[in-house]
């Protein structure tokens, strides 16, 4: 594993659980609104943090930690994240793994191996933007069937869109609900230009507004179950 930060407290990741974040280092998308380009086009591997580091510092927090959230860059892209995770499991955490969802084959195996408890999914874009939102060459029918192992399983879960409007339409997100239509839980992220992005040139782009953000969920409402915007 890569391991490209440590978050050691946090308390909105994981819903209802004081959970530690850990980074990993690549992404086989590159997302222009990105916020951690250290992840994806900027990876320092001699910074990384030793896995070992980790595991020390989890055992410490024990008493106060609840869960482990896996996010990235993308960890489905490393092999070796099963073996990981166990490791951690056996310290006794709950396990979330954020993903964009083109790895559905490390995606099941963790499921059916009881390795993860709480499944974030990125929704990047309706079928035909894909490409142009996460500049990356997709084979979307992996995009669909990561979709259909998360709602199927008995995992919790939720997905989740970053959008704005230089990238996103209403027809979009209509599009985009109906992708995951009858899904318990989809959150749209209202986009926040930072100072650090993979393209820094979404640092001119405006987001849309929280009413207009509350009536895009509202849309969205009609084909799931539960549908909420958030910063």
């Amino acid at each position: 594993m890569i391991i490209g930060g440590l978050q050691k407290t946090s308390l909105q990741d994981y819903t209802g659980k004081v959970s530690a974040i850990i980074f990993t280092s690549g992404c086989n998308f590159v997302c222009g609104f990105c916020h951690n380009p250290e992840l994806v086009t900027c990876i320092n591997k001699e910074k990384a943090i030793e896995e070992e580091k980790i595991f020390r510092f989890l055992q410490k927090r024990k008493k106060v930690l609840d869960a482990v959230v896996i996010t990235g860059g993308e960890p489905t892209m490393h092999k070796d994240l099963p073996r990981f995770i166990k490791q951690i499991r056996e310290i006794g955490y709950l396990i979330k793994i954020d993903t964009n969802g083109s790895n559905p084959y490390m995606l099941e195996k963790l499921i059916k191996s009881n390795l993860v408890d709480y499944v974030a999914m990125d929704i990047k874009a309706p079928e035909i933007s894909y490409q142009k939102v996460t500049n990356a060459s997709i084979d979307f029918s992996k995009i669909m069937r990561s979709i259909r192992i998360i709602m199927k399983s008995a995992k919790d879960y939720e997905f989740r869109s970053t959008i704005l409007p230089i990238l996103h339409i209403k027809e979009d997100l209509i599009a985009m609900a109906k992708m995951i239509h009858g899904a318990k839980r989809y959150y749209l992220q209202k986009f926040e230009p930072a100072k650090k992005m993979n393209d820094i040139a979404f640092v001119n782009y405006k987001s849309y507004s929280d009413k207009e953000m509350k009536d895009l969920a509202t849309l969205c409402r009609q084909y799931v179950d539960f549908c909420k915007f958030r910063h």
